[in-house]
Order: structure tokens, then C-alpha cells, then sequence
């Protein structure tokens, strides 16, 4: 018996024709072949540069095909490379990839203000490539890897991903996942391989990836459908209508999403819905952002159970997984442990009572990962006494079936006159208001109460912004939420500050109130 073909080659051999990528957004199609022959040039490049098992790369691209070549010759190289989120300034980025100590850096044409940008500002960073095009001071990747043969090196070490953490909070962390000492020949050993079986990818899987594709969760699912031989389809850029058109186009079987991305499918006309072929999706996963529970159900009463929505952080230190059953069985769950074990814990440490809540944290053998350049924050993800559980600063609690409920990010919390306000509550209350687009809720300073709560909106499409729409949504929220978590005033936003991942980016509206101070 032959065995079970379990990385990029084995399907270049098996299936050479086979797409292994396609882009959504023009039809262009990348197949196992070249695939597998394209990663090699370029990690025969990199290998001839001198960059040996252990050394970074980084890209700044947007929704490219050439990203996955990237990533696989890293993969196969014993390299780790590192994705910048196209939407950062220069310094921004530079910062990412000066910290990441990436020796080489590929970019596109597309990219060019930003890659003439940031030629002042990474002076470590002397590899620098650029596809469909080039500007001064960069080589054509094209002409890069033509130089070099389209055979596998000697050794195949298996490499990884050195993702940033998106700066919500804060200034971006550079995130080192404990990494498989073998070769890539033997198949993927990232923890997400438990979701994988979970969900059911195999060879026949067509998984759809409207979000970016520096981001986690988008990439890393990408690269295991490839490790087991299906197909990636993704988006240039998402588009609701789109999205949905592309699963009955390409017969889609798995994707992923984001809460936003619901709400905007929900959003279109039931004409538009309707009259598409959707028979193919048996698995619809979400994650990222907490979905407030009205938007799953309707999604649920849409697509029917085959909705998956699971709990993790690009750190990697556990996952919580959760079916439509249970979740239907347990609303407003993220899941129950499926990689390492739950726990919830005080200030101090010490475990809570099922029901109360704290800080999360990860019971796992060893510790999954550290921050690059950064033992402080490291440590500071530890549970004082236990080395091999770590938090990312989420509170929440545990029912006694062992399923995990989100309060919200530790750094989120309000603290007014001394009550401890989380925002989730709120904005998921918000959300689902047919005036309100999207929301916010923040603290802002308060000389008497130390903080306030306080609300920002974006308008859903053609309401305007007044005095008499806040005061409707406080009347609103007075029947939602508990007396003090209303908020005192409510501001309105043109546009919410959300990365293409979803992810709000609560910090930048925190610096609005608290830098005027």
C-alpha cells in the first residue's frame, strides 16, 4: 500500500495538474506543479543567499497567488517567514520586519509606494524582491528564481510562520510557535492539523478564504488544505455577493470567516441569497471576533448546521471548538478544549469556581511559544506559577459541561467608579440594532469616575447621524444592558477603525479621547 501523500511533492507527483490555489477574483489557477516547482527555485534562492534552518523572510503582499510559493519555500527551507499586513505605514511595517531580523523581503509591484517607502527604514534587510515589476533599489523575484533549479534541496527541514499579533492593544509582538524538529516530508505538525480532522479536510476539500492572506488563521488553513491536497479558492478582496457566488462557482466545501462578514452576507437582499446554489458547504468556520449571538442564529436559520466557530489566538497555546449542536445547546459558547486544557484563574492565579469569571489561560505539556525579542511579554503571558499555561489576556468563564464563554480582553475592560465594565456586552447589543453599521464601546476619561463608558457608532447605510439617534439608541440599550454599563454619551464614526481581519482596532479610538487629555 502506498502511503498517504501528506505534503506538497507527494501531490506535485500524484496530482500535477491539480489547482492547489485559485484566485477567485480573476480565475487564475495555480496548480500542485507549479506549486511545488516555484517553491523550490525560490528556496533554492534563498539557500544560495547563505539562509540556513532558523533564519527569517517576511512578505508585505496583498491577496497574491505568489504567497502560498512564498510560505511553502520557507516551509520546505527550515525558514520562518514572517506576512506584514499590507495596510501598515512604512514604519510600521519596517518596525515588523527590522524586529523579525527578516534577510530577505518580497513584495509586488502593486506594493510599490510602500516598498519605496520603506528602503530608508530596514537597513538589516538586504534581500529585496518584487513580483509583477520592479523600482529602483529592488530585484525582480521573476528574474531571482528563474536562475535556480526547480528540484527539492537535500534537506527539507520543516519551516514555519512567524506571525506579528495585529496591535490592538498595543505595539505588534513577534509570535515564535515551538516548531517541529523533523523534515516537511512528514506532514504538517501545526496544532491546527486537530481542527483539520475535525472538520473534515481531506484531498476533495475546496476551501474558500475571503480574508487577508497575511492574516493567521486565513494563511495557516490555506497551507494545511495544501498539505492535504485540496484546493484553495481565495479573494482578492471580500465582497458579500461575491463570496457566496464563488462557493457555487468552485463548488466550495469548507471556509472561514469573520463576524463582519456575516453581517454583511446577512445584509443583502433575500433576492440576492436566494438565488444561490449553496448545497455544496458542509462546513462554515468562524473565528476572530466575537459574533453576537442574534447574527449566528440567523446564520444558523441560513446555512443550517454546519456552522463551526472555534477559539484561538495566532499564539497557538490552545484551541476551543464548538459545533451548531452544541453551540445551540450552549449559546453564546466559543467552544470546549480541543488542544490543551482550560483554565480560568484570578488575578493571582488562583482557579475560580465554574461559573465565575478570569483570565484564560492554556493548560498545555510544555510552553507553545515565546515573543520575539521579548522575554518580558512572555512572561507576562505565564500563569505566575505554572510555566506551561498562558493567557492572551482574554476573561471568561466555564460552564459546567467545560464550555468556555467570552467576557471580553482584559485590556478592554472599563473600570468606572470602581465597577469593572466589559464592552462586549454592549456592542454586541449594538450590533444588531437595524440603525447602527457598527459599534464600539470604550472608556474615557472621567475626573470623578476615573472612566466612562462611552459609545461610537457608524451609522448603518442611509441613517444619518443626530442628537434624537443617540438618544433612541440609550433608550435602546437601557432594556439591554444593566443600568451602569449604559453608556453616558454616544459619538458617531464615519468609518469604524476594523483591519481586513475584522478585528476592531479598539486601540487607535482609545488614543482619540485619552491623548487629547
Amino acid at each position: 500500500m502506498n502511503p498517504t501523500p501528506k505534503y506538497l511533492g507527494d501531490h506535485a507527483a500524484l496530482t500535477p495538474g491539480k489547482p492547489a490555489a485559485i484566485n477567485g477574483t480573476t480565475g487564475e489557477v495555480l496548480t500542485y506543479r507549479e506549486l511545488d516547482e516555484r517553491s523550490n527555485r525560490f528556496a533554492q534562492y534563498l539557500h544560495a543567499l547563505g539562509l540556513r534552518r532558523g533564519d527569517h523572510i517576511a512578505m508585505v503582499l496583498e491577496n497574491n497567488m505568489r504567497c502560498f510559493e512564498l510560505c511553502w519555500a520557507a516551509l520546505r527551507s527550515g525558514l520562518l517567514i514572517t506576512p506584514v499586513n499590507r495596510f501598515l505605514t512604512a514604519p510600521e511595517a519596517a518596525y515588523i520586519i527590522e524586529d523579525s531580523q527578516a534577510r530577505v523581503l518580497v513584495t509586488s509591484y502593486a506594493m510599490r509606494e510602500l516598498a519605496a517607502q520603506l528602503s530608508d527604514l530596514m537597513p538589516t534587510c538586504h534581500g529585496r524582491l518584487m513580483l509583477d515589476g520592479t523600482i529602483a533599489g529592488w530585484d525582480s523575484y521573476e528574474q531571482a528564481i528563474a536562475a535556480h533549479p526547480a528540484e527539492c534541496l537535500a534537506e527539507e527541514w520543516m519551516g514555519g510562520t512567524m506571525i506579528y499579533s495585529s496591535g490592538t492593544t498595543g505595539r505588534p509582538k513577534g509570535i515564535v510557535r515551538a516548531q517541529p524538529a523533523g523534515y516537511v516530508t512528514e506532514g504538517s505538525g501545526s496544532p491546527r492539523r486537530a481542527q483539520f480532522v475535525r472538520y473534515g479536510f481531506d484531498a476533495d476539500t475546496v476551501y474558500l478564504s475571503p480574508a487577508p492572506l497575511y492574516h493567521t488563521a486565513p494563511l495557516g488553513y490555506g497551507l494545511e488544505t495544501q498539505f492535504g491536497g485540496g484546493t484553495v479558492v481565495f479573494m482578492e478582496k471580500f465582497d458579500a455577493l461575491e463570496a457566496l457566488r464563488l462557493i457555487e462557482r468552485y463548488r466550495v466545501t469548507h471556509s472561514q470567516w469573520v463576524p463582519t462578514m456575516f453581517i454583511r452576507m446577512l445584509k443583502l437582499e433575500p433576492a440576492q441569497r436566494a438565488g444561490i446554489d449553496l448545497s455544496s458547504h458542509r462546513v462554515a468556520i468562524h473565528a476572530a471576533a466575537p459574533c453576537p449571538q442574534e447574527i449566528k442564529r440567523q446564520m444558523i436559520d441560513w446555512w443550517g448546521p454546519i456552522v463551526h466557530e472555534y477559539y484561538a489566538a495566532t499564539e497557538g497555546n490552545g484551541v476551543a471548538t464548538l459545533n451548531t449542536e452544541e453551540w445551540l445547546a450552549h449559546p453564546g459558547s466559543v467552544g470546549k478544549a480541543l488542544v490543551g486544557v482550560l483554565r480560568i484563574c484570578d488575578d493571582e492565579g488562583n482557579e475560580v469556581a465554574v461559573g465565575e469569571s478570569g483570565l484564560v489561560y492554556f493548560e498545555r505539556d510544555a510552553l507553545p511559544f515565546h515573543y520575539h525579542n521579548d522575554p518580558d511579554k512572555t512572561r507576562a503571558a505565564q500563569h505566575p506559577r505554572h510555566a506551561a499555561w498562558t493567557s492572551v489576556g482574554d476573561i471568561g468563564r466555564l460552564d459546567e459541561d467545560g464550555y468556555l464563554y467570552l467576557t471580553d480582553r482584559k485590556a478592554f475592560m472599563i473600570i468606572s467608579g470602581g465597577v469593572n465594565i466589559y464592552p462586549q456586552a454592549i456592542e454586541d447589543a449594538l450590533a444588531v440594532h437595524p440603525s447602527v453599521g457598527d459599534a464600539a464601546v470604550i472608556g474615557v476619561p472621567n475626573a470623578e469616575m476615573g472612566e466612562e463608558v462611552k459609545a461610537i457608532v457608524e451609522p448603518a447605510r442611509g441613517i444619518a447621524p443626530s442628537a434624537e439617534l443617540a438618544e433612541t439608541l440609550l433608550e435602546y440599550l437601557r432594556g439591554k444592558v444593566a443600568r451602569y454599563m449604559v453608556p453616558r454619551s454616544i459619538d458617531f464614526i464615519d468609518t469604524m477603525p476594523r483591519l481586513p481581519t475584522g478585528k476592531l482596532y479598539k486601540q487607535s479610538l482609545r488614543e482619540r479621547y485619552w491623548n487629547a487629555q
